[in-house]
C-alpha cells in the first residue's frame, strides 16, 4: 500500500500516462519486481485509467459561491479532455436550459450554500428542475456535492438535484459523492470513477459506490485565550467593532486569507429559562447522538436554541401534537406557547435540536507578524426585532469574552484567497471588516519584505469614529509598505461616498495596475458592496481598456481564471 504523497503522484502519473506508456510501466514494474526475488502480477489493463474511452463527449457543470465547484470543474475538463473526450465546460448561471432534454452524459459538481441552499449561481437551474420538471429520459448523470459536516444540511443541494434527476427519468451513472472542506482526494476518486464509467460505454456496473465524507475529525480544535477585545470604534459611532486578540500554547499553522471557525455559546439566562419551562435541573443527564451530556451544558455551548428553522419547529409541533404555522422561531418561546407536558417529551425535544453550526471569521493577523497569536475583526450585528434590540448570536458572544477568558476555535482553510509572489503588486477592496485579511495580508507583506506594491481601498460610516487600524494603516503608509490608500467615508459629507467611487476617481491608475498585472482583492458584505465593486471594474476596463462590455466581462473572467481577482465575500 502506499503512502497517501505518493498515491497521489503515482495517481498523477498513470492519469496522464498514454495506453503504450502504462504497457511500458506495466513491465517496467514486472522486471522490478522480479529482480527482487517476487512473483510479477500482470496488472489487467482495466485496472489503469483508461487512455482511451468509449464515450467521446459529455458536459460538465459547475454551481459555486466561493470558486472551488469551478476549480475542480475546470481541473476535471482538462483531465478528460487529454483522455480524448470533447467536454463542454459552463457555470450553471451560464448553462441554457434548454439543451437539458437533449443532454446524454451530464456531470455537475455543485456546493451548497447557507440552510442547505444551492449557490446564487446555480438557483435557475435548481429551479428550472424543480419547477419546469423536464423530461429526462436519456440522461445519464453524476454528481459530485461540496459542503461542510459541521453543518446539519451537509450537501443538501447536491442530494436536491441528484434525487430530482432521477425522478425526471435521468440514469445515475455513480452514486452521489459528498465532499467536506477538505474536498480533494474524495473528488478525485470520484473523476476517476467518471473516468471509468466513462471507458466502459457509461456503464454504471463498472463504478465503485462512492466514499463516504469524512467527518469533522480533520477540523483540529485549539484552545485560546483571549488576550484584548477592544471596541475600534470611538464614542459617537453607530457601530461596535471589536479586535480580538487570542493566545494559544500549541503551533496554530495559517495563511494571509484564513478564516477562524468558532461555535458560539448560548446565554446562560436562555438556557436557564428553557430548563425552569422544562421542568429540569442543568445536571440532569440526557443522551443526544450516542452521547451523554449535562443538559444546561449541551444547551448552552452544543445546540441551535435560536431562532430555529421551520424543519425543526415541524418536528417540535409533532411531539408536542400542536399545529404550528411554519416559522422560525425561539426554543423558549416554543415552549411557552406550545408546552410540553413533561421532563420526558422535553427531551425528545432535546433529540430534534440540531448542532449549533460554526460562524467564520477572516483573520486579521499573519504568521510572520503575530507570531502565537491569531486577531480577528469582529462586527457586533444589531437589528430590531418587534422594537426590541437584538443581536447576532455569534458577534454578541465574541464582542462579550472577557480577558484571560477561553475559546475553542479551528483554521478554516481558503486556498481561493492568497498572497501572490513578493515581486507582484496588489489591491485590496475592503470597507468595514472586509478589511480583517488585508491587515493580514499587509502585516506579511512588510515582515516578509515584498518588494511589490500595495494598493488599499477602505471604507466606513465617519473618519473620526470609524477609520478602523487608523494609527496602522497611517504607519504602513509612512514606512512605505502601503503604496497608496484610498478612503471613503460616506456620511461626512451631504452625498455617500463610497470605495466604487473612489475607484471611478482613482480609475486611470487603477487599469494601469490591473494592466501591469496587479492582483485584486475584495472583501466584505457580498450585497451590495461587492456587486458595486465589480461593476465599477468593468467599467473601468471598458473606459480604459478601449473594450466593449462584452470585452470586458471577459477581461475579469480572464483575471478571475488567473488567479488575479479574488473574492471573500459574505
Amino acid at each position: 500500500m502506499l503512502a497517501e504523497p505518493n498515491l497521489k503522484l503515482f495517481r498523477e502519473l498513470i492519469s496522464n500516462a498514454s495506453r503504450e506508456e502504462l504497457i511500458w510501466m506495466n513491465g517496467f514494474l514486472a522486471g522490478i519486481t522480479q529482480s527482487a526475488g517476487q512473483v510479477a502480477v500482470p496488472v489487467k489493463e482495466l485496472d489503469a485509467p483508461p487512455a482511451a474511452t468509449q464515450v467521446k463527449k459529455i458536459t460538465l457543470t459547475y454551481g459555486t459561491e466561493t470558486g472551488n465547484s469551478k476549480k475542480l470543474a475546470t481541473q476535471f475538463a482538462a483531465v478528460a479532455k487529454k483522455k480524448g473526450i470533447a467536454v463542454k465546460l459552463s457555470g450553471l448561471d451560464q448553462y441554457r436550459l434548454t439543451d437539458l432534454a437533449k443532454e446524454e452524459y451530464l456531470f455537475t459538481v455543485l456546493s451548497t450554500q447557507g440552510d442547505g441552499e444551492p449557490p446564487a449561481t446555480a438557483k435557475k437551474f435548481y429551479d428550472h428542475l424543480f419547477e419546469q420538471a423536464p423530461e429526462l429520459k436519456q440522461l445519464k448523470f453524476g454528481i459530485l456535492g461540496l459542503g461542510d459536516t459541521s453543518y446539519p444540511l451537509f450537501c443538501k443541494a447536491a442530494e436536491d438535484v441528484d434525487t430530482q434527476l432521477e425522478k425526471l427519468g435521468g440514469n445515475r451513472l455513480l452514486d452521489l459523492q459528498k465532499c467536506d472542506t477538505d474536498y480533494e482526494q474524495d473528488a478525485q476518486q470520484w473523476f476517476d470513477q467518471v473516468l471509468q464509467v466513462l471507458a466502459n460505454a457509461g456503464s454504471a456496473a463498472a463504478a465503485a459506490p462512492a466514499a463516504a465524507p469524512k467527518k469533522t475529525g480533520h477540523k483540529k480544535i485549539h484552545a485560546g485565550t483571549i488576550l484584548a477585545n477592544v471596541n475600534l470604534n470611538d464614542r459617537g459611532s453607530a457601530k461596535e467593532t471589536y479586535h480580538i486578540e487570542i493566545a494559544t500554547d500549541d503551533t496554530v499553522e495559517y495563511q494571509p486569507g484564513d478564516a477562524l471557525g468558532v461555535i458560539p455559546h448560548n446565554k446562560k439566562q436562555w438556557v436557564d429559562t428553557i430548563l425552569s419551562l422544562a421542568g429540569l435541573q442543568a445536571a440532569h443527564e440526557v443522551q443526544y447522538k450516542d452521547t451523554t451530556y449535562q443538559l444546561g451544558e449541551l444547551l448552552q455551548k452544543k445546540l441551535n436554541i435560536v431562532h430555529l428553522p421551520e424543519r425543526v419547529v415541524a418536528k417540535y409541533a409533532a411531539i408536542v401534537n400542536q399545529e404550528i404555522p411554519a416559522t422560525r422561531i425561539d426554543l423558549v418561546d416554543l415552549l411557552k406557547i406550545y408546552p410540553v407536558k413533561d421532563a420526558t417529551q422535553f427531551e425528545e425535544v432535546v433529540g430534534i435540536l440540531e448542532p449549533t453550526v460554526p460562524r467564520l471569521y477572516s483573520i486579521a493577523s499573519a504568521p510572520s507578524a503575530h507570531s502565537g497569536e491569531i486577531h480577528l475583526t469582529v462586527s457586533r450585528t444589531c437589528f430590531p426585532v418587534n422594537d426590541e434590540k437584538k443581536y447576532g448570536l455569534c458577534s454578541d458572544f465574541l464582542a462579550q469574552l472577557e480577558i484571560n477568558s477561553t475559546l475553542d476555535f479551528y483554521i478554516h482553510p481558503n486556498n481561493l484567497f492568497r498572497l501572490p509572489a513578493e515581486d507582484k503588486d496588489v489591491i485590496m477592496i475592503g470597507p468595514g471588516t472586509g478589511i480583517a485579511p488585508f491587515r493580514s495580508f499587509i502585516a506579511e507583506r512588510d515582515a516578509a519584505g515584498a518588494s511589490g506594491r500595495n494598493w488599499l481601498f477602505f471604507g466606513e460610516q465617519h473618519f473620526v469614529s470609524d477609520f478602523l487600524y487608523q494609527t496602522e494603516i497611517q504607519n504602513f503608509v509612512e514606512t512605505g509598505v502601503l503604496s497608496k490608500v484610498s478612503l471613503a467615508f460616506s456620511r461626512d459629507q451631504m452625498q455617500k461616498i463610497y470605495v466604487q467611487h473612489r475607484m471611478y476617481q482613482e480609475s486611470e491608475e487603477l487599469w494601469e495596475w490591473l494592466n501591469s498585472g496587479a492582483y485584486l482583492y475584495v472583501c466584505g458584505a457580498k450585497a451590495p458592496m461587492s456587486v458595486d465593486v465589480e461593476q465599477a471594474l468593468l467599467s473601468i476596463i471598458t473606459a480604459h481598456g478601449n473594450k466593449s462590455a462584452e470585452e470586458a466581462k471577459e477581461y475579469l473572467e480572464q483575471l478571475q481564471n488567473e488567479g488575479r481577482y479574488l473574492k471573500d465575500v459574505y
